[in-house]
């Protein structure tokens, strides 16, 4: 199979029919076998029953259906899983993003050698505070940080190599920033291609402005697990140890003091009367906590068995 085509969608029944004829006449166009994966992250309209329809009538079409909203990144994950065509794309369901481009970014694939074609939404239809200039902001952000050149790391029009989505996890929040995921896995030609951006024809996005500060909190936490993830104890170990050392050493100079001035029969207050020795020592048990706890959270959750454990209704 040429191509698999995730789409993850919630409450967008308007939407499904003509993106999915929209598909189907681009695919048979340009002669590509091809596969649908519709995942229904919960939707609360009529968009699973949609989706039995239009697989009941093709069955390049597929679908899963989650018992409640759970987010993107879990139902990229699940459609990754599915997956079976030689490249993959993804797109969203609201028709911003236009099946068109398909053709060309994977010929950027076979041709060109890229493992990741991201799109780039060089001219948007969004509002220019709510999402244009926070968006510039956290693509810069990103990056800086991660040291990709993509001008629009969060778009939702990609194409990868079958390799890329059969090697990376996808979990909680973290498909706006699969580019990353897909480098850390060894990944490292990454591709963009200017993509035409379209108006939303149904309905309202499902994502608000909360999803700037949760991007850039799962981006630090990326950097993190990608820097330290192998070895915390290079970051927490350094830093609990220094805050460590400078709370012990304020602590011998509030005690030195003390002595110093009972040496030379000089009246001194009691060492627990001394603010310092109290900041000295919540800094020595700071730095112990962080010595042996800190990234505890991160690694459980990364190893828990459970982290990608999502209640799917029904496969079709």
């Amino acid at each position: 199979m040429d191509i698999s085509i995730i789409v993850p969608l919630y409450n967008e029944d308007e939407s499904i029919p003509e993106l999915f004829s929209w598909i189907k006449r681009v695919m048979t166009e340009n002669g590509f076998s091809y596969e649908v994966i519709f995942v229904d992250d919960g939707s609360t309209d009529n968009s699973w029953a949609i989706i039995e329809n239009l697989q009941n009538e093709n069955s390049n079409v597929k679908g899963i259906k989650f018992r409640r909203n759970y987010g993107k990144s879990p139902a990229l994950f699940c459609g990754f899983k599915m997956a079976q065509g030689d490249n993959v794309v993804t797109m969203d369901a609201d028709l911003q993003d236009s099946p068109e481009e398909v053709p060309e970014m994977v010929r950027m694939l076979k041709e060109d050698g890229y493992d990741l074609v991201s799109g780039w939404k060089k001219k948007r239809y969004d509002g220019k505070l709510s999402k244009n200039l926070p968006s510039k902001i956290y693509n810069y952000t990103a990056r800086k940080v991660t040291g990709i050149k993509l001008h629009d790391m969060n778009c939702g029009l990609k194409a990868y190599k079958r390799d890329v989505v059969k090697n990376i996890e996808v979990y909680g929040e973290m498909h706006r920033y699969i580019p990353f995921l897909a480098k850390n896995a060894g990944f490292g030609k990454i591709g963009e291609k200017v993509v035409k951006h379209q108006a939303r024809k149904f309905g309202t996005s499902k994502f608000g402005l909360d999803r700037f500060v949760n991007g850039y909190l799962d981006l630090m936490s990326l950097w993190f697990l990608n820097r330290f993830g192998k070895k915390p104890m290079h970051f927490f170990g350094l830093w609990g140890s220094v805050m460590f050392v400078i709370s012990f050493i304020a602590v011998v100079i509030v005690g030195a003091s003390k002595l110093i001035s009972l040496a030379n029969g000089i009246p001194a207050r009691l060492v627990t009367d001394n603010p310092y020795f109290f900041i000295a020592l919540t800094g020595m048990m700071l730095g112990t906590l962080m010595f042996l706890t800190g990234f505890l959270g991160e690694l459980i959750s990364r190893n828990s068995q459970e982290r990608n454990d999502y209640k799917i209704e029904k496969e079709i």
